[in-house]
């Protein structure tokens, strides 16, 4: 049986249906699975992707770039090749492709995570025969702890930096991690600040009807920053932590200074990428965006096809703060 997707130097490509899916470079149409810039590039004649995801791309690419958008799960032809988007729980807008063609069924998941996340619509398993997954964290030690528990540590910090009179800086990822980060802290801390940079997203995120707490642009003493600040030297007396996976092995923070490590990902753990590869009740599996030997051999063990593509995408690994 033909191959419905193929590895190509710009990225997957379907020949039948003449679209790219996340292509690394512009192409003559992209589908989009979330509006990363590792996922999402400026260049392409024209994008698909989801109606809360257009919303993000309009703000990074601007007006001129031919967005097209559809609502999860709505069918879209292209040359006879039938193109759906279903949630991925990454972030706003994130999506699952699922390809369609003479009885072939492939899914592509870009990113995603299988917890809840109240900024996102929740990750839903696609049935399918081949099944193409990221696997950032694919080694056995990277389970997340609960989430209550991570936003209670988070609290804690930042209640004693505001008891010594110093600026408490998040960082996070401008897009995704830092709305995930505002929502799940609204309830608990008080003043919220946002860099410039992050601000830009959190309009989005409005804009896209995700409710999110006021923030401020003012860094003061007792005020908690999400989303990092440029120049943190001007901040005066200031603590810093990361929010990532990251966190969870020994040694990786080093690369930020002097900072605390909260475990939190908005990637899937071991256990979630097992649970939703097994769910998708694919027998081939296309492993993407990581370096780890474990799960392409667990997964072979246990009786499925594996083929790992384009380890050279270490830029990947850096998404997650």
């Amino acid at each position: 049986m033909k191959r419905l997707l193929e590895w190509t130097p710009a990225g997957l490509y379907c020949s039948e249906g003449d679209f790219f899916i996340d292509p690394q470079r512009a192409v003559s149409r992209a589908v989009i699975t979330h509006a990363h810039t590792d996922h999402a590039r400026p260049g392409s004649r024209g994008y698909l992707t989801t109606e809360e995801g257009a919303v993000l791309l309009r703000a990074r690419f601007g007006k001129r770039a031919r967005i097209e958008s559809v609502r999860y799960e709505q069918p879209v032809m292209m040359n006879g090749v039938r193109v759906s988007l279903h949630p991925a729980g990454h972030i706003l807008g994130s999506a699952q492709v699922r390809v369609e063609y003479r009885g072939q069924v492939w899914v592509v998941s870009g990113d995603y995570k299988c917890v809840g996340d109240p900024t996102c619509a929740a990750f839903e398993p696609v049935r399918c025969d081949v099944f193409v997954s990221e696997y950032t964290f694919g080694r056995p030690h990277f389970r997340w702890p609960a989430v209550a528990d991570v936003v209670e540590q988070i609290v804690r910090w930042w209640e004693e930096a505001r008891a010594a009179g110093e600026v408490a800086v998040l960082e996070t990822y401008p897009l995704g991690k830092t709305q995930r980060m505002l929502a799940l802290l609204a309830e608990r801390v008080q003043p919220l600040v946002v860099s410039p940079q992050a601000a830009v997203f959190v309009g989005a995120y409005r804009r896209a009807g995700v409710r999110l707490p006021a923030v401020k642009r003012r860094a003061e003493p007792g005020t908690l920053v999400v989303g990092g600040w440029p120049q943190t030297e001007a901040l005066g007396r200031h603590r810093r932590a990361v929010v990532t996976g990251w966190a969870q092995q020994p040694g990786r923070l080093g690369r930020y200074g002097e900072v605390t490590g909260f475990v939190m990902s908005d990637h899937a753990d071991w256990d979630g990428l097992v649970g939703a590869i097994r769910a998708t009740g694919a027998g081939r599996v296309w492993l993407m965006h990581g370096t780890g030997r474990e799960l392409p051999a667990w997964l072979a063990r246990h009786g499925w096809n594996v083929r790992v593509l384009d380890r050279r995408a270490a830029y990947q690994l850096e998404m997650d703060f």
